[in-house]
Formats: C-alpha cells, sequence, structure tokens
C-alpha cells in the first residue's frame, strides 16, 4: 500500500510592504495552471479563532502589551497548525503561507524586545513541531515597505508601531537569511532571502527561481505554467 506524499510548506515573510501577499498570490497561480494541489492561508488568520485574534491585534485603535501580543499570535497560529496546515500538508497538498513564526521572532523579540528563550518556547507549543520547508524571506528597507503600506491602505496597530521599531524588525530579518542564525535555529528550516525590489514581475522570477531550486520536483511543471 502506497501512502500519500507530504505536501510542502512554503512561507513568505518579510518586513510590511516587502510584497509577500502579493508574490504568494502569483505562486497561487501558477501552482493552480500546473494542476498542483495547493492551500494558501496567512497569519494570524485561517480559521474563526484566527480570524478573531487578527481583527484585535490589527485594529489600530486596540491596545495590547507586548506579551500578550505575542500570546495572542501563538494562539492563532496553534489553532492554524492543527486544523488547517497539518492536514492540508497531509493531504499532498503544497502549502502557501502568509507569515509564520519567523515574524514573531522579528517583530515580538527584535522589535518588541521579548525574551527570545521564552517567544521560542511558547512557539515550540503553538507549532508542535511543524517546520517549514522553505521560507522565501523577500528582503526590502523597512522605509521604503512601510511607504509601499501606507499607499496601499491605512496603517494597522503594527504599521502604526514606529520607525524605530520597524528598523529593528528589519535588522532581525537580515540577521535570519545568515546562515550562522539558521544553524542555531533548526525549528525554522531553510530560509532564502529574495530581492523584492524592482516590478513586481522580476520578484516573481526571483521567487520561482528560489522555489524550483528547492524542489525539483516543480521546476519542470511551474516553468511550463508560468
Amino acid at each position: 500500500m502506497n501512502e500519500k506524499k507530504r505536501g510542502r510548506l512554503i512561507v513568505f515573510e518579510g518586513v510590511e510592504g516587502a510584497g509577500k501577499s502579493t508574490q504568494l498570490e502569483r505562486l497561487v497561480g501558477q501552482l493552480a495552471r500546473a494542476g498542483v494541489p495547493h492551500k494558501k492561508f496567512r497569519e494570524p488568520g485561517g480559521t474563526k479563532l484566527g480570524d478573531s485574534i487578527r481583527a484585535l491585534l490589527l485594529d489600530p485603535g486596540s491596545t495590547i502589551t507586548a506579551r500578550a501580543e505575542a500570546l495572542l499570535f501563538m494562539a492563532s497560529r496553534a489553532e492554524l497548525v492543527s486544523c488547517e496546515l497539518r492536514p492540508a500538508l497531509d493531504a499532498g497538498s503544497v502549502v502557501l503561507l502568509d507569515r509564520f513564526f519567523l515574524s514573531t521572532y522579528a517583530y515580538q523579540i527584535a522589535g518588541r524586545g521579548l525574551a527570545g528563550s521564552d517567544v521560542r518556547s511558547a512557539n515550540m507549543m503553538a507549532t508542535d513541531g511543524l517546520v517549514p520547508d522553505l521560507t522565501v524571506l523577500l528582503t526590502l528597507r523597512a522605509d521604503v515597505g512601510l511607504e509601499r503600506a501606507e499607499r496601499r491602505s491605512g496603517p494597522d496597530r503594527i504599521e502604526q508601531s514606529g520607525r524605530e521599531f520597524h528598523a529593528r524588525v528589519e535588522e532581525a530579518f537580515a540577521e535570519f537569511a545568515t546562515r550562522g542564525w539558521q544553524n542555531s535555529h533548526e525549528e525554522c528550516g531553510p530560509i532564502v532571502a529574495v530581492d523584492a525590489s524592482g516590478d513586481e514581475s522580476v520578484v516573481q522570477a526571483r521567487v520561482l527561481d528560489a522555489v524550483t531550486s528547492r524542489f525539483h520536483e516543480l521546476r519542470t511543471v511551474l516553468g511550463a505554467a508560468a
């Protein structure tokens, strides 16, 4: 009896306005045209509980302490992993996720100043050991990303955290792209930095190269669907 092959978990990360959602949707389109089974989700959200938490976390009128903020993200993540991500992966789907716990490390540890050991421990419980097969880290200067985000819509609570906060987040993401950091954080899986500057189609080509270089079984089908 042949067991169904486990799917792939591909995470998109980066500073505000880096183009994560746009590039995720473009990859969704390529997978759909190629007939590759796939699912897409975002953090926080993806479940009834997660969507409620998302509304609270991003509401510009909400006042939330740093520890409460981190734990709310963890609660949403735990529900998403259990109810959506693992079932989709077990069914063999390619799962695309807009943010995951690398954002928690950047925003809550580097940005808010929470203890790294505490956040990592809480995250282990939330993820139940789920490790991304690839994280596409879209790199862009934080100030450029914020300008993009401001043109897109009014700033949410996280975007309103101030320039210094977002500069710390940018520095953290840059560190995450280094081999040394990744070797000491095996729970994060492989991380590939992709330049997010320039035309969306140019960035899409960079993302496609990063994905197909990691997953050779997708190179032929996605190349034909591009």
